[in-house]
């Protein structure tokens, strides 16, 4: 009977979060600052979201930064998603594999 509870309590949250934007703001946004502002939250909610991910998905930091850092250089080059997420995941596996036949660090 709890999990009911928090299941409830859960929707009405998620509710609540995105209803009250829409009947707080009728008016168009008209302030520059608060404007920019909304319109980078998404971008940085994911990033936050996804660094930490990506830095403890592999079973070494040191092959998911190479993953990172080659998915960033095709970002950044503008690649397509596919590109990017190919080639990140290639140099995962790539570095996973490089490290394996590394002798261990002392």
């Amino acid at each position: 009977m709890k999990i009911y509870l928090y299941i409830l309590v859960m929707a009405v949250t998620t509710y609540l979060i995105r209803m009250l934007p829409l009947t707080v703001f009728r008016k168009k946004i008209k302030s520059r600052f608060l404007t920019s502002f909304l319109f980078y939250v998404p971008s940085a909610c994911l990033a936050a979201m996804t660094f930490p991910a990506i830095l403890g998905s592999t079973s070494s930091v040191i092959s998911a930064a190479a993953g990172l850092v080659t998915a960033l250089f095709f970002a950044f080059r503008e690649k397509s998603l596919v590109v990017v997420a190919a080639s990140g995941c290639a140099a995962v596996f790539a570095a996973e594999l490089l490290l394996r036949w590394l002798p261990p660090a002392l």
